[in-house]
């Protein structure tokens, strides 16, 4: 596929969501690089949908750089709270403490089992937007999403990945996130679902 540019920035701190996207991108053969490298500053994600935070993600990278950009908003939603932690899925248990001796997705996933402790449904989705901006002001972004179902455990599985990924199971392979070598979950993700449609849009005008 010959795209339109040959450097793409991607809008993320998350070294887990870059690792996953290069990955997903490698076949392109273009120069991919984490907005951290560039210094950009950390963009506000003050909305209630994953849409609208993507889009800030992106649009917010691509004015620091001049570069294309590509956004990842995604997170965990559970049937039974609501959808929750969804947009809120990195900071669920709040901003770590600098003197925590757990990880922020440690913390994440602790908050999760207690407040599931005593609820029999555990039917989950992981949900992604992916938007691609090609300047800072592009009135037409590129926007994909996907899903990805699953369970949530009561206890954790495996020792890869990040997030939530050791407490959510897929019905398919009957394993955790954590468990899944990256090639499998770059394919059958949503992140991979995701960045599979926009993939297809970026075929499209690039032809």
């Amino acid at each position: 596929m010959a795209l339109p540019f040959n450097k793409l920035v991607i809008a993320s701190g998350n070294t887990g969501k870059i690792r996953e996207i290069q990955h997903i991108l490698a076949p392109l053969n273009i120069d991919i690089v984490a907005q951290t490298e560039l210094n950009v500053p950390e963009c506000e994600e003050p909305f209630c949908t994953f849409i609208e935070n993507a889009l800030a993600k992106a649009r917010h990278a691509c004015k620091h750089t001049g570069l294309p950009a590509l956004a990842d908003d995604s997170g965990l939603c559970v049937n039974a709270l609501g959808g929750a932690p969804g947009v809120y899925s990195a900071r669920y248990a709040g901003k770590n403490p600098p003197n925590s001796l757990l990880t922020q997705d440690e913390r994440n996933n602790d908050k999760l089992l207690q407040v599931m402790q005593n609820i029999p449904e555990r039917h989950a989705y992981f949900y992604c937007v992916m938007v691609l901006v090609r300047h800072a002001e592009d009135p037409q972004p590129l926007i994909a999403e996907g899903m990805w179902q699953g369970v949530i455990l009561r206890e954790f599985r495996g020792s890869g990945g990040f997030g939530y990924d050791p407490l959510f199971l897929d019905a398919k392979t009957d394993k955790t996130v954590a468990e899944l070598p990256l090639e499998i979950k770059s394919r059958i993700s949503h992140r991979g679902h995701a960045m599979a449609k926009l993939l297809q849009q970026l075929e499209r005008i690039s032809t």
